[in-house]
């Protein structure tokens, strides 16, 4: 373990040396200048990632814990199997491919919708989708059967005793789950490359028009031969870490609190 965290403590290190200088309330406030000249900030791609974010969520937190739910309460035969295997299988899926899958099929393929921020967000979902599930599903596992037969035993139906009981007594760690999913996605570079393509200024339409990202402004920025914009890069780098810190920190969290109601 402590060879496997020097690594880690070097690359954030070195991105926090490299990009503390550069936050500050302009950074998050301001769209980003020509890569040559200092200051201005990630504004478009702070507004572009909560945007896609938001629409990921309503696309994939839904539905993966709508499948868990089958796959726990009504799940029996080689269907769910089926569901239980291309789950696993989407989990281990580059996410390249995901971005390529929808430029083919919504970008400019199947449908022409073009780049924007709906098929970003459906990328992201896909991505966000089995490991949702996957964590739902094993949360809704450990919720005792004796739950379940009391709450049959009071009148309640399927649909109540799941509603009522099971999903209450799961919510902690399916919480974690998500937030875990969220931190996932909120770093994906390759699929918005493909879907969102970025953009410089803030973009408030939902499709037609190339939507901005933190990874896409860290990845063009960072790629150029400028320092200020290098510099920006490092610092929207910095700002991700925080992020994906603060969701993981809050997932274990809920996690350990849900863990010391139980005991």
């Amino acid at each position: 373990m402590a060879i496997a965290m020097v690594p880690l403590f070097l690359i954030i290190g070195y991105v926090a040396y490299r990009g503390y200088g550069v936050i500050g309330w302009d950074f998050f406030t301001q769209n980003e200048p020509p890569y040559r000249r200092e200051g201005g900030g990630y504004a478009a791609g702070f507004f572009g990632t909560l945007y896609i974010m938001l629409l990921s969520i309503a696309m994939a937190v839904p539905l993966g814990i709508a499948t868990a739910i089958y796959l726990v309460e009504y799940g029996t035969g080689r269907f769910a199997l089926v569901i239980r295997f291309f789950t696993d299988v989407m989990t281990g899926i580059p996410s390249i491919f995901v971005g390529l899958f929808v430029y083919g099929l919504l970008v400019s393929g199947w449908v022409t919708w073009g780049f924007g921020t709906f098929v970003a967000a459906v990328a992201i979902a896909i991505i966000m989708l089995p490991i949702v599930t996957r964590a739902a599903e094993e949360m809704l596992k450990l919720v005792p059967d004796e739950w379940r037969n009391a709450s049959f035993g009071l009148g309640a139906g399927k649909a109540q005793t799941i509603l009522r009981t099971v999903l209450p007594a799961a919510a902690p760690g399916i919480t974690t789950g998500v937030m875990l999913a969220i931190a996932r996605g909120i770093g994906e570079t390759a699929p918005l490359i493909l879907t969102a393509l970025g953009a410089s200024w803030i973009v408030t339409s939902l499709q037609g028009d190339p939507q901005g990202a933190v990874p896409l402004q860290i990845y063009d920025g960072a790629r150029q031969a400028f320092e200020a914009g290098i510099e920006r890069a490092f610092g929207g780098a910095l700002s991700l870490f925080g992020l994906v810190l603060i969701m993981v920190v809050g997932a274990r969290l809920i996690g350990a609190r849900a863990n010391k109601r139980k005991g």
